[in-house]
Order: structure tokens, then C-alpha cells, then sequence
């Protein structure tokens, strides 16, 4: 999978590149910018971190054929997530968040 941005949605607030384990994302002229998606480790971070839901992950082939696309939106409890799929259909995934155990 390798990510990409949506720079018409983007509003170069910077949580996705304070959330990039791997330091590969930048803000340029106002918007994130992508160094070198090959450099991209697949964390998820900055999809989930993202508030406008400007970043995406493409689907590779075997899960959503040329074209799908990953979505999330996160908030306190939970992260939406939402598969866009090439024929225009779309499925969504919830993941509730749970607390760490506080040792």
C-alpha cells in the first residue's frame, strides 16, 4: 500500500507529520507534502491522524484492485475506517479504541 494526499482537503494543520514514525511527512507552501512514498513504512499514523481525511492508503491489488482507496476518521473512541472500492461501493470498519493499561 502507499499513501497520498488530497491537497484540496488538506488545511496544513501538521498532525500527520508530527505522527510520521518515519519522518516522512513535510509541510511545503502550506500542505503536507510526501518525501518518497517508497520510504512509507504502512503504520497508518498519519491516516488516522489526519482531520480531514486528506490522506489515504491505495489498496493493493488483491484487496481492492487498481484504484481502492483507505480512509479513517478517528476521534476519542474510535476510528472509522472506509474502503472506497473501484466500482463506486464502499464498506466501513470501526475500531474501538481501548485504554493502555496504566502501569
Amino acid at each position: 500500500m502507499s499513501i497520498a494526499i488530497e491537497k484540496d482537503k488538506c488545511v496544513g494543520c501538521g498532525l500527520c507529520t508530527e505522527a510520521c514514525p518515519g519522518n516522512l511527512l513535510k509541510l511545503r507552501e502550506g500542505k503536507a507534502h510526501i518525501r518518497d512514498v517508497r520510504d512509507c513504512w504502512g503504520c497508518t499514523a498519519c491516516v488516522k491522524e489526519c482531520p480531514r481525511q486528506a490522506i489515504y492508503y491505495y489498496l493493493a491489488a488483491d484487496l481492492g484492485g487498481s484504484g481502492g482507496r483507505l480512509y479513517a476518521q478517528n476521534n476519542e473512541r474510535e476510528i472509522k475506517w472506509q474502503m472506497l472500492w473501484p466500482d463506486g461501493s464502499s464498506d466501513e470498519i470501526v475500531t474501538v479504541k481501548q485504554e493502555a493499561n496504566k502501569y
